[in-house]
């Protein structure tokens, strides 16, 4: 995708208004809001806050981990790992109106000093080699074309023996998803490969897989479940225009295998 497609896909103009509409709808108090109090809503990926847990548990940070969360949307990933490892997070993302939206909710939340955001190419990282000693990186490439230039750069930056932690959707061989998808309201904007293609671009750019699990069966009995429960004030829904529909989509090209769920982590050889 372009820098303009980008743009189309997830900007609104309005991210920040809406969230904290829903914030307060919830009756939540933004002059003493907790970090869990954004849970529902900030992790844009399949499954949720589960997903990072479990990838944070595999990626085994600790504080003294330099972490670049790349594709950060609105910062839930960034907030859930400087909270919980007591590391410092920099927070990568194109798209600067999700890039506003995390460096205010990282203040409200009381993380700031934690957390550095930067709006940035994950194809072009405004960093110098070997900076960082852990990437996470969750339903990202699925807007990348070039997956070998993404990867080379994530090796770049990385420092020998860090480590690249990857939650993502993936092509099968069952035919396509129906659109719009949570990364792509058209067809062109989405960039999908098969799970053995993508484990090979990571391999082949300086990294020795460690992990690579299919956790597909997982994730579309989660979403399903979710689908099933009602509507509440904070979600992503509160500023992602057409989620229901988009999430629906997800759900059953996930359930009927034309797409797959993967989570992966490879280090830096």
């Amino acid at each position: 995708m372009t820098a303009i497609q980008i743009e189309t896909q997830y900007s609104t103009g309005a991210s920040r208004r809406a969230i904290e509409q829903a914030l307060v709808a919830a009756g939540k108090d933004l002059g003493h809001l907790r970090p869990e109090d954004l849970a529902l809503l900030e992790d844009f990926h399949t499954m949720g806050r589960i997903a990072t847990a479990q990838l944070a548990d595999l990626a085994q940070i600790t504080p003294g981990d330099e972490v670049l969360d790349a594709g950060s949307g609105i910062g839930g990933t960034a907030r859930y790992i400087a909270e919980r490892a007591r590391c410092h997070v920099v927070a990568v993302d194109l798209t600067g109106e999700y890039c506003a939206a995390a460096r205010w909710l990282n203040q409200l939340a009381g993380l700031d000093d934690r957390i550095t955001v930067r709006q940035g190419d994950v194809t072009d990282l405004p960093f110098g080699d070997a900076t960082c000693t852990l990437m996470f990186s969750q339903h990202v490439q699925m807007n990348v074309a070039d997956k070998s230039l993404l990867y080379a750069e994530a090796r770049r930056v990385l420092a020998d023996g860090g480590r690249l932690a990857v939650w993502d959707i993936v092509a099968a061989e069952t035919g396509a998803p129906d659109f719009p998808l949570p990364w792509a309201n058209r067809p062109e904007y989405s960039h999908l490969t098969t799970s053995d293609r993508l484990s090979a671009a990571i391999a082949s750019s300086g990294f020795e897989i460690e992990h690579w699990n299919d956790l597909t069966g997982q994730a579309a009995a989660m979403m399903q479940t979710l689908l099933t429960l009602p509507p509440g004030p904070i979600g992503l829904q509160a500023f992602v225009p057409g989620f229901e529909s988009k999430a629906k989509n997800l759900t059953a090209a996930l359930a009927d295998g034309r797409l797959r769920a993967v989570q992966g982590l490879a280090r830096a050889v």
